[in-house]
């Protein structure tokens, strides 16, 4: 069983004290399937990106006649989608505890419109501007807030501090990748070296024969993740593994010492994709969540 260390930042210090979810709560089983049946509805829709229309699923609870709901995006990490482990048992979670979500393809991955190639951490930015400019159409929802995982994670703490004030309402970072902006600076990504001062025209294989682009890498290397994320004044959780040796999780910490209303879960004996563990992480995700929306 991992338990969850929380880490306060107080006037330079750090205290640690254990934590799961949320007092008197338990998140769901580790050994619990998804559920058979939601209540509820789940559709698909095609929203216009930033470089084209991307794949989104819209799920609901039970709506009554002009109630308004809460709103969860989240946002997948690196040659990830919106269809996952992670992100079925956080979405099935949600909405069974009253709160919709809309999950997405970014440009380039999965269902979306767009090349990889082309990608960057920019366009995925305008990409979750875009969405929520969609679902703070639709007329059920009330408070929005978003959720990333990995690169995802990023594009989450960049977009909340760009959107200003008042927009969204709640942030959770799972294994925030601005690792990213370091392995650019060096010229190392996913193990591939490449000339960081002059990265190749035609971009860098990685695997799967997937090509980062020569602007995901240039774009990447003066990113302002840091300074951007601390614009955001709302309620953040951070959601890091310890075993995490893709993102260390001290990149984690540096989040949570740069947004101010933070509090960071360092999650013992999982890794980057906290791999076995959905159903805890989505019991995290939703507590949270509950607390900060309803």
């Amino acid at each position: 069983m991992a338990f969850a260390t929380g880490l306060f930042v107080l006037a330079g210090t750090i205290s640690i004290h254990p934590s799961f979810a949320q007092p008197g709560r338990r998140p769901a089983s580790q050994s619990q399937d998804r559920p058979a049946k939601l209540a509820g509805d789940s559709k698909m829709v095609w929203i216009e990106g930033a470089v084209g229309k991307l794949s989104a699923i819209i799920q609901t609870p039970e709506l009554k006649e002009g109630e308004k709901v809460p709103m969860v995006i989240l946002c997948h990490g690196f040659m990830g989608s919106k269809r996952s482990p992670l992100f079925d048992a956080i979405s099935d979670s949600l909405v069974n505890h009253g709160i919709a979500v809309t999950r997405f393809d970014f440009n380039g991955h999965g269902e979306s419109e767009g090349a990889f190639e082309n990608m960057t951490v920019l366009n995925e930015i305008e990409d979750a501007k875009k969405v929520y400019r969609y679902v703070s159409g639709l007329g059920y929802v009330g408070k929005i807030a978003m959720a990333g995982h990995s690169q995802g994670g990023v594009v989450t703490a960049m977009t909340a501090g760009e959107l200003g004030e008042g927009k969204l309402a709640a942030a959770v970072l799972m294994a925030p990748a601005a690792a990213l902006r370091d392995d650019a600076l060096r010229g190392s990504t996913f193990g591939k070296q490449y000339d960081a001062e002059n990265p190749p025209a035609e971009g860098v294989e990685l695997f799967r024969g997937r090509v980062i682009g020569r602007d995901y890498i240039l774009t990447a290397q003066s990113l302002p993740i840091y300074e951007t994320a601390a614009l955001y004044q709302g309620p953040v959780l951070v959601l890091h593994g310890k075993a995490d040796r893709l993102v260390p999780y001290t990149y984690g910490i540096h989040f949570h010492e740069v947004m101010r209303y933070s509090h960071i879960d360092i999650l013992d004996g999982m890794d980057h994709g906290f791999s076995g563990h959905a159903p805890l992480l989505a019991g995290l995700v939703t507590a949270f969540f509950i607390k900060e929306l309803q």
